[in-house]
């Protein structure tokens, strides 16, 4: 595992380091405080010369090198940024003798951004991101407690510190890599109400996707194709000209390349319509994320039906923390 820390300036970077180091037995990779691109490719030849390490090195990064090392599949990116008070405190503490001039700290901070424009694109970028607003010095054992839960998820719930746990390459489970998918299905949607995906798998393969919109070769929900939808009411659903995510998909593969033992996946819960069309076609399971306000009455048919239902929420990094 490779982690890069950043910070906001006196966030507290050097402490997370020392913390995977101590804690976590993690090797520093030494590094100047800027980046070049000469030191990211040195980081990303040990760092995979060595994959079978826990490496971490901090430092100021542009967009550019980060993606340099957003490529492997054992980089985690970690950002720390603290409250104002406290950055200043550690600023002074730390370059300026504990003596408080809040004048010189903002000019040294915004003589960095100026220098590096792209920095808060690289925060922003960040797997896990730590925020402190406690005023008092952070200790080890706190910030460890924070790296625990993004650690194990990074190494499907292994102990980080364990034999081969860090050599696991970052990547989703099935059911968040197809909820993923549909997500991105959704994306392509034309419909006025809301963007909804699609996707059908059998034997960790996908049959088909769809999204929501009107039927192909008319007008586009967005350019006024359904009225129902672009005048904003919500009942005379009979009369929508839209077709959902999961008709589209089931539209697309059939009951014949259904087959047995296929799985739904929808970013939000089938309606009624679509629970009876996803019994028919032989659908054995639906895992949707979103819920919806006919949720009771879909679950009814599709409980019937036989189909199992279960809902799935993202708990990966990104890990939000406040200290």
């Amino acid at each position: 595992m490779l982690i890069y820390v950043s910070e906001n300036v006196g966030s507290g970077a050097e402490l997370l380091v020392q913390t995977l180091e101590t804690i976590y037995h993690f090797e520093r990779i030494p590094t100047d405080i800027t980046i070049n691109d000469d030191h990211t490719a040195y980081i990303v030849d040990y760092a995979t010369a060595n994959y079978t390490k826990n490496l971490v090195f901090q430092g100021i990064l542009g967009l550019e090198q980060l993606q340099m090392l957003e490529k492997r599949p054992f980089f985690m990116h970690m950002t720390i940024e603290a409250a104002l008070r406290v950055r200043l405190q550690v600023w002074c503490d730390n370059y300026n003798d504990g003596q408080k001039d809040t004048e010189k700290f903002l000019q040294h901070t915004e003589g960095i951004l100026e220098r590096y424009p792209d920095l808060p694109m690289v925060f922003g970028r960040a797997d896990v991101k730590i925020y402190v607003r406690i005023q008092e010095k952070l200790k080890l054992d706190v910030l460890a407690k924070e790296l625990d839960r993004p650690l194990k998820s990074a190494c499907q719930g292994r102990d980080v510190t364990s034999p081969f746990a860090h050599t696991t390459p970052f990547r989703p489970d099935w059911d968040t890599y197809f909820m993923k998918l549909a997500t991105l299905a959704a994306s392509r949607s034309n419909c006025m109400k809301r963007r909804v995906g699609c996707v059908i798998v059998r034997d960790y393969r996908v049959i088909a996707t769809g999204y929501n919109g009107t039927p192909r070769h008319l007008k586009n929900c967005h350019d006024g194709g359904c009225a129902r939808c672009n005048s904003g009411e919500h009942s005379q659903l009979s009369s929508c000209l839209c077709l959902h995510a999961e008709e589209n998909a089931l539209l697309e593969a059939g009951r014949d390349r259904v087959g047995l033992n296929a799985i739904l996946y929808c970013d939000t819960c089938p309606c009624l319509t679509c629970s009876v069309k996803i019994v028919q076609t032989g659908i054995r399971e639906v895992v949707y994320s979103q819920s919806y306000r006919m949720d009771e009455a879909s679950f009814k048919i599709l409980q019937e039906g036989g189909v199992l239902v279960r809902q799935f929420s993202f708990k990966e990094v990104p890990h939000y923390s406040v200290l």
